[in-house]
């Protein structure tokens, strides 16, 4: 697609935003996509919705709401358009679905997966439930369809101690981030019961590399995600959910930060906090990295990548959505 100097002026005040981030070379390639997507989203009454860990150019050059999680189920339930664009991974979309089944949700690519989702299946959580009658189910939202309608509550990361706290129990069948399961044990009083899901993104931190960090910045800040090894928030100095992260760093603005997440976040963070600097840790994930611009564009241009589920599943999952929003943050 050709950069025209049309397209340079009406994309300039996006670039100008990203440009720290994102070379003046690359942005000729991105600019055309950016302003055609944002010229038919409006002509079809369609509305983009981005991850954290989308890369610049999709988060803030053609979003229409850019968040974590459990933010998009939020704003996927208030949103009017008739077409739902989700860009972040299969789960993420299934759970716009739940929420608006009456809408056209749309994912830019159908592989774009997670290691946490594909752990675990709802035939899984069946057997589980017949092994420990009686005890709740609380499933991470970074899981399928399948598996949030044999749940009782859905959670986030962000909301993981209060959903597991609010149900007043002794004991939890936490699904499926076995690390995130440590976390919510750390802070609770509550037997949590686990799986032994991981994110393929966070499990590859260690608590040396963090150390090896902080020893050659003196000073940095370095803030996990609850996904990561307990070693790995052991050796931070704050553990949050992406949401978290942000208003950490907005906050307290530190002069040197390190998010222990995955790296376009960071990107992400640097470009409304100028004045911090990001050491950038380089472990990406391959299923958000699977939505691009031209994929964008296809998806929209054709609705193709449907998400389709039939009722009986959109019913007994959104349940357990709802009941997590109404408890919230």
């Amino acid at each position: 697609m050709e950069f025209t100097p049309e397209i340079r002026k009406a994309t300039d005040s996006i670039y100008q935003k990203i440009s720290r981030v994102v070379p003046e070379i690359e942005w000729s390639i991105h600019a055309p996509y950016i302003h055609k997507i944002n010229k038919l989203k409006k002509e079809k009454n369609a509305v983009i919705l981005a991850h954290n860990y989308q890369t610049p150019e999709i988060y803030y050059g053609i979003s229409d709401f850019s968040a974590d999680s459990l933010a998009l189920a939020v704003e996927a339930a208030k949103t009017k358009a008739d077409i739902i664009i989700m860009c972040g991974v299969h789960f993420m979309a299934e759970t716009a679905k739940l929420m608006s089944p009456e809408k056209k949700v749309l994912l830019p690519d159908m592989k774009a997966g997670c290691s946490l989702s594909s752990s675990i299946t709802g035939e899984d959580v069946r057997n589980l439930k017949k092994k420990y009658p009686g005890v709740p189910v609380v499933s991470y939202v970074n899981t399928s369809a399948d598996v949030k309608a044999e749940t009782d509550v859905c959670c986030t990361s962000a909301n993981a101690v209060k959903i597991v706290k609010s149900l007043g129990v002794k004991k939890v069948i936490f699904l499926p981030d076995d690390f995130l399961a440590k976390y919510v044990a750390s802070q609770t009083d509550v037997e949590i019961i686990s799986w032994k899901g991981t994110c393929e993104v966070h499990e590859q931190f260690n608590d040396q590399e963090i150390n090896e960090i902080r020893k050659n910045n003196p000073g940095i800040k370095i803030i996990a995600h609850p996904e990561c090894p307990p070693d790995v928030i052991n050796a931070s100095d704050f553990a949050g959910s992406t949401s978290g992260m942000i208003k950490y760093v907005k906050d307290n603005q530190p002069k040197k930060v390190m998010m222990v997440t995955e790296c376009s976040m960071s990107d992400n963070v640097q470009i409304d906090n100028p004045k911090v600097q990001f050491i950038r840790p380089c472990n990406l994930c391959p299923h958000m990295k699977k939505i691009t611009l031209p994929k964008v564009l296809h998806c929209l241009e054709n609705e193709t990548n449907e998400i389709l589920m039939n009722s009986e599943i959109i019913e007994k999952a959104r349940k357990s959505v709802e009941r997590m929003t109404e408890i919230g943050r």
